[in-house]
C-alpha cells in the first residue's frame, strides 16, 4: 500500500542557546522532522551529553515546540 506524503510546511528553526547558528527556513511535514532536517544540515554544537536543542516555529500559525535531540539517538523529544 503506498504512503501518502504528508505537505511540507515552512517552519522557522534555531539552536536554542547558540546565538552563532540564526533562525533558518525549512520546508518540512512536521515540527519534529524540521528539527532533524535543522541538525542535519546547519549542524549546531551539541552540550556536553552530546545533546542538542532546537526551537521550531510554524510560520503558518506560531506555534514553537522546543525538542532535544541525541546525537547518538537522533529521535526529537520535547525539551524538559
Amino acid at each position: 500500500m503506498p504512503q501518502i506524503e504528508e505537505p511540507s510546511r515552512r517552519f522557522s528553526v534555531h539552536a536554542r542557546q547558540d546565538d552563532h547558528h540564526p533562525a533558518q527556513i525549512v520546508e518540512e511535514a512536521s515540527f519534529e522532522a524540521a528539527a532533524l532536517a535543522y541538525v542535519e544540515d546547519f549542524h549546531p554544537p551539541a552540550d556536553l551529553g552530546g545533546e542538542i536543542q532546537v526551537v521550531v516555529c510554524d510560520l503558518a500559525n506560531g506555534h514553537e515546540h522546543c525538542f532535544r535531540i541525541d546525537l547518538g539517538g537522533g529521535e526529537p523529544q520535547p525539551c524538559a
